[in-house]
């Protein structure tokens, strides 16, 4: 029988959010299944959109043997603490080295992981699991779309295989394609050509949704560009908040010859840097967001939805900022709803006081982004919840939820979903679960960028996307870069990003 290690371990890293992720982290899971080791692994890991659950299922139907090692994943944030680094990945490669022998080796991994003290994480991740089974034994992984891609990933893997939506509804699928390359390689006992191309500019995230243009447009390109001379090919848009050389957008292919990688990824990369002009869109003020939304409200008969796109905790935020709450109240804001804002203290605040009682609140505002400040008001508390429940829209694909203690809180007539777990609003039921009907708003504020239109698109009249301060700026040359490899523009059609000189003169 084919035996099979697997693993996953998933992090996307904004290295100017303000908060690390540590091994606990890792261990709740926040939006991501909670760690499991071992054969619990192939338990949690079914029926989901998660990598590892689409190759669990392909690879039993091939009647692969599977050894489980680790898997876990954290919210995006700052850095992953070295603590937290080296005690997942010891646990995955001994796994790995412990297996007995292996025909193949399955890594679900992001792609976009900076530790503190690793630039690169998954590169070194697949180093050592390279240096554990060999040059001879076949390494896969699975990766984000929005992967920072690095050479030293490209070297160590027999193939790297990338998300093609955004919202990622195909995280599973991503999986069962890596179990199908695979068993190519498997089958033939041949190594493909590898070829790999970083591309000129950053790409900010609000312009990589795979629903629009141009990004749809090239995925369905990519697609018709696969053969059986080049079965696998890969576009990585890129997590455009990485201070590190190899941060930005990205092609790899795999062809029976270097001549047909090559083709493949050259001509990818030139239709994806002609489309620079069309990477870019209208990015509204809170004030002006909720102005228009209200106003186009007056006459839609389905919700208003706004991006509160720089508190992303899908990006790095700490989805505790109130600029676009307060621009709600502001502008009086009726059938408004907005979540979720991640504090612990007041969800228990309000757990104390009762459903119906009314609690003065310091709400958010507890990261530390200039320009931002918590929400000191008076709200009634409407509905209470432990925070476990099921998420079954097409993002987080029903998995089970828990955002701790939480609840509705009512201003005026805006609701605040607030919940002592961070996770990113990308599905209706983290609206219901504390008693907000999303579809009977007219104005609903996600602290998400992309992945909630998969579950809210099909309710909305119209989206738009607000820049409140927050930890994931919308415009990329607005961040403090000084790692980025020179050269490549910090934004489409922005200026070239080049290092400052900080040697001094001994002269």
């Amino acid at each position: 029988m084919t035996r099979i290690a697997v693993g996953g371990f998933l992090h996307e890293t904004n290295t100017f959010a303000p908060t690390k992720a540590t091994y606990d982290d890792f261990v709740h899971g926040g939006g991501w299944p909670s760690m499991a080791h071992g054969a619990d692994m192939l338990k949690v890991m079914r029926k989901i959109n998660v990598g590892l659950a689409g190759f669990v299922e392909a690879a039993e139907a091939n009647g692969w043997e599977l050894i489980p090692t680790i898997s876990c994943g954290a919210s995006p944030s700052a850095h992953v603490t070295e603590d937290a680094f080296e005690r997942i990945v010891k646990k995955m490669i001994d796994g790995i080295a412990s297996a007995g022998p292996l025909d193949a080796v399955y890594l679900d991994l992001h792609g976009a992981m900076v530790t503190e003290h690793l630039d690169d994480g998954e590169g070194e991740i697949l180093a050592r699991a390279r240096k554990v089974i060999g040059k001879d034994v076949p390494l896969v992984a699975s990766l984000d779309l929005h992967a920072n891609v690095t050479p030293e990933m490209v070297e160590h893997a027999d193939a790297l295989i990338a998300y093609r939506t955004y919202p990622h509804v195909d995280m599973a699928d991503t999986g069962r394609a890596s179990a199908r390359h695979l068993a190519l390689l498997l089958g033939t006992r041949q190594r493909f050509a590898k070829a790999f191309r970083q591309l000129p500019f950053l790409i900010p995230i609000s312009w990589q949704c795979t629903n629009d243009q141009p990004t749809r447009g090239i995925y369905e390109k990519l697609a018709a560009m696969e053969s059986d001379a080049v079965p696998t090919l890969s576009f990585a848009p890129g997590f455009p908040a990485a201070d590190f050389e190899h941060c930005g957008p990205s092609v790899f292919a795999y062809g029976r010859t270097q001549a047909d990688a090559d083709a493949a990824a050259d001509k990818l990369a030139a239709l994806i840097t002609g489309h620079e002009d069309d990477f870019d869109g209208r990015i509204y003020s809170p004030d002006d967001g909720v102005r228009h939304a209200m106003e186009l409200a007056k006459t839609a008969t389905r919700p208003i939805i706004i991006a509160d796109t720089q508190d992303n905790p899908g990006a790095g935020g700490d989805s505790d900022t109130t600029g676009m709450l307060r621009a709600l109240v502001r502008n009086n804001a009726t059938r408004a709803a907005t979540g979720v804002i991640y504090d612990p203290q007041s969800a228990k605040a309000a757990h104390a006081a009762g459903v119906g009682a009314t609690v003065t609140l310091a709400l958010g505002g507890k990261s530390g982004i200039p320009g931002d400040a918590p929400y000191k008001e008076t709200f009634v508390v409407e509905q209470l919840s432990d925070g476990k429940f099921v998420a079954p829209g097409p993002y987080y694909g029903g998995r089970d939820m828990d955002m701790g203690p939480s609840a509705c809180l009512r201003i005026g007539d805006v609701r605040v979903v607030v919940s002592s777990h961070k996770a990113q609003l990308a599905d209706q039921a983290m609206y219901r679960y504390v008693g907000i009907e999303p579809t009977k708003q007219a104005v609903l504020v996600n602290k998400s960028s992309v992945h909630f239109r998969a579950d809210f698109e099909p309710i909305a009249e119209k989206l738009l996307i607000c820049a409140a301060p927050g930890a994931m700026p919308a415009d990329t040359a607005s961040l403090p870069w000084t790692k980025l490899r020179p050269g490549i523009r910090i934004k489409p059609n922005g200026p070239a990003f080049a290092p400052v000189n900080t040697s001094r003169s001994t002269g």
